[in-house]
């Protein structure tokens, strides 16, 4: 029992002891033990990971001439047990990042239009932050232009257990997407309400854990989600990512102006696509112009009140795409491009920064 409390459930992230999977062990006489496992569903996709897992466990030990493992599956009030124990007997449809006392950094990374490379950024910080040892999960909360899943290289669909949703896990990050929840590139036609009661399962349904930081990649624009995230997650702090050209920069002061009316914070800009470094000299390439990060930044901090900083600069560069496109981020498949590098530089700032206070309640009496 000692050696089955090291085999973690791959989707849970818990020992299998603690989670109540084990049904059963059985020690024969010439050391050959059964290991009897409840698996959470019967179409339970990571029941070989499972059974690979605690044969290697149980395996090892002195005197252990074979491991057979037999698969069983919960019942419903095994379940509802199982998912009691994951809320920690609170109450359903609870945000955990909304309480007071949660630790999650969360950030809603934003753009006033789309095509300047939103999504690739958040994937690539998720991965770069999970790599340097947290607990990250990544939110696609742009429900019509999802993108993530293939970023992430995400295949699967998402396991259930009664009312809570298991997100799949890639390269570190734990991530949820309306994009798998459908079938191929079917559209989904969803109105206003509908997005935000998506938006709010996500955040309340979907079983994170004890995470670190959140990443919220918003669509473009100041739309429902946009708006909903800020009502359902009111502690979230805002990054804005724009490009250098003038187009691009005065829409995401708009974007990054709904902070204001919501009370977020704004964390500061990234200005992606900021130059295309000459594949002969040195010499940078300006392809969409010059300083418009560093003119919303501004423009920003004179709206807000407050200090909003150019986090960095991200240059063009292809191989960003291919990696988004291979479902490898570049911060992990090539960490030394300029690119790579400039993106695990903002995560190092995000990492290190402390929660915010928006949005949460001090607990404090006047006297």
């Amino acid at each position: 029992m000692a050696e089955l409390a090291k085999v973690h459930d791959p989707e849970i992230r818990r020992p299998i002891t603690e989670l109540g999977m084990v049904k059963n062990v059985a020690v024969g006489q010439d050391g050959a033990v059964q290991v009897a496992v409840w698996l959470t569903v019967a179409g339970c996709p990571l029941r070989d990971t499972i059974t690979k897992d605690v044969k290697a466990a149980v395996g090892k030990l002195a005197g252990v001439t074979g491991v057979t493992v037999e698969l069983d599956v919960m019942s419903e009030e095994q379940r509802r047990e199982l998912q009691n124990t994951l809320r920690g007997g609170k109450p359903e449809r609870e945000i955990p990042f909304a309480q007071p006392e949660s630790l999650t950094k969360v950030y809603a990374i934003a753009s006033g239009k789309g095509g300047v490379g939103k999504s690739s950024v958040t994937v690539n910080l998720a991965a770069a932050l999970a790599a340097a040892g947290h607990k990250v999960g990544l939110l696609d909360a742009d429900i019509y232009g999802h993108s993530v899943p293939r970023m992430l290289g995400v295949t699967g669909r998402p396991t259930q257990i009664e009312q809570m949703i298991m997100p799949p896990v890639a390269h570190g990050v734990k991530a949820i997407s309306s994009g798998m929840l459908k079938k191929g590139n079917e559209p989904l036609p969803l109105r206003g309400p509908i997005l935000h009661r998506l938006l709010q399962q996500f955040l309340a349904d979907v079983y994170w854990g004890d995470l670190d930081i959140l990443l919220l990649d918003l669509p473009p624009g100041t739309g429902d989600v946009a708006i909903s995230a800020g009502h359902l997650v009111p502690g979230a702090e805002l990054i804005v990512v724009t490009t250098p050209q003038l187009a691009a920069a005065e829409v995401a002061e708009r974007a990054g102006s709904l902070a204001s009316q919501l009370h977020q914070r704004v964390v500061g800009v990234i200005e992606n696509m900021a130059f295309l470094a000459c594949p002969h000299c040195d010499e940078r390439i300006e392809v969409f112009g010059k300083g418009g990060g560093q003119a919303v930044a501004g423009a920003l901090s004179r709206l807000t009140g407050a200090d909003v900083p150019l986090l960095g600069e991200i240059p063009i560069d292809l191989r960003l795409r291919e990696a988004g496109d291979e479902g490898v981020p570049l911060v992990l498949g090539q960490p030394a491009t300029p690119a790579a590098q400039a993106l695990a530089a903002i995560a190092s700032q995000l990492a290190t920064r402390s929660r915010s206070l928006a949005g949460r309640q001090l607990g404090l009496t006047p006297v």
